[in-house]
């Protein structure tokens, strides 16, 4: 099943679902019609482009759902974690036929909010699918099967008709696995996590979530700069400000936009998308995130040209 090489975002929230309520539609579309008004919107003209005149906050969002990203190019699917964003997925690859599919699923650690879409998985549900789940852990058969038990969930993980299976990965090997190399890192973490760095064809994504750096720690001697170097692309945790990693929320597992800049240009990786947002930002203050994320990466080491991106369901990256 090859296909064009990119990853596509299904879930970048972290922690927990995002929600999107009647107060903030109406604001978006009270501001839309500000703004229409202002430049005189008259029937004839050009909606789109109006709309791409607009802040990506107003006519879009940022998505919803928890981490599953799929890093398409390959003979079979690879699917980093089985957030609530795999539903979505599943349902797609349902969309292009009954089967057989062969499913690859690295869980990068067994925290609910990148276990919590499988039950709702439904090629997990067809026989003769086969889905494959990787990752440093020894426990994940023993929490996705607990998720799927009584009291917690009608239909028993034993009860599903697909054929699963899990392999654990060791850091530092190499495993050819549906068409990419694949290693992996363990990460700081409550109850540890890994990061995937994927390679085919001379072409590199890594997706690093749920790791803490520490921010006055020295990156030249991190093992993640080797690890992360030269990507295309690095799906990186973003998820807090260098002020709140740095002090309120310091030991709670996750990294900084600052981090994430000066590693992926450290790393002379092509391409950073930040990823694991946090669920009670809303789409506006996430816009000027980026911004002054962006802004950053123009001043530190200006001589590096880094693009930087922030996740939202439905994104496709190439790489």
């Amino acid at each position: 099943m090859d296909t064009p090489r990119e990853a596509r975002i299904w879930g970048g929230r972290g922690s927990l679902p995002s929600s999107v309520n009647s107060a903030d539609i109406r604001a978006k579309l009270r501001f839309v019609l500000e703004k229409a008004l202002a430049r005189g919107l008259a029937p004839g003209d050009d909606l789109d482009a109006f709309l791409d005149y607009l802040p990506f906050w107003a006519r879009g969002v940022y998505g919803t759902n928890t981490p599953c990203v799929e890093i398409a190019g390959g003979r079979e699917y690879m699917v980093c974690d089985a957030g609530s964003g795999l539903r979505e997925m599943g349902n797609q690859i349902m969309k292009t036929g009954p089967g057989p599919h062969r499913i690859n699923l690295f869980i990068s650690h067994p925290h609910w909010d990148h276990l919590q879409g499988f039950p709702f998985f439904v090629p997990a549900y067809v026989p003769g699918n086969s889905i494959t789940v990787y990752g440093g852990h020894d426990t994940l058969k023993e929490a996705m099967s607990l998720q799927q038990s009584h009291p917690f969930f009608p239909v028993d993980f034993k009860a599903l008709a697909s054929h699963i299976r899990f392999v654990h990965l060791t850091p530092g090997d190499v495993h050819d696995i549906g068409g990419f190399l694949v290693t992996t890192l363990r990460q700081e973490h409550p109850g540890d996590s890994y990061a995937f760095r994927f390679e085919r064809e001379g072409h590199a994504v890594v997706y690093a979530t749920d790791t803490e750096h520490d921010p006055n720690s020295d990156l030249d001697t991190s093992p993640y700069l080797p690890f992360v170097r030269q990507a295309d692309l690095l799906i990186f945790d973003s998820q807090y400000t260098w002020a709140e990693a740095s002090s309120i929320r310091a030991g709670w597992g996750h990294s900084s936009n600052i981090v994430a800049v000066e590693l992926a240009k450290k790393a002379r990786v092509k391409h950073l998308c930040m990823f694991h947002l946090d669920p009670a930002i809303k789409d506006q203050d996430l816009d000027a995130y980026l911004s002054d994320t962006q802004r950053y990466a123009t001043m530190f080491d200006p001589d590096w040209p880094l693009k930087v991106s922030m996740a939202q369901d439905g994104l496709a990256i190439p790489f």
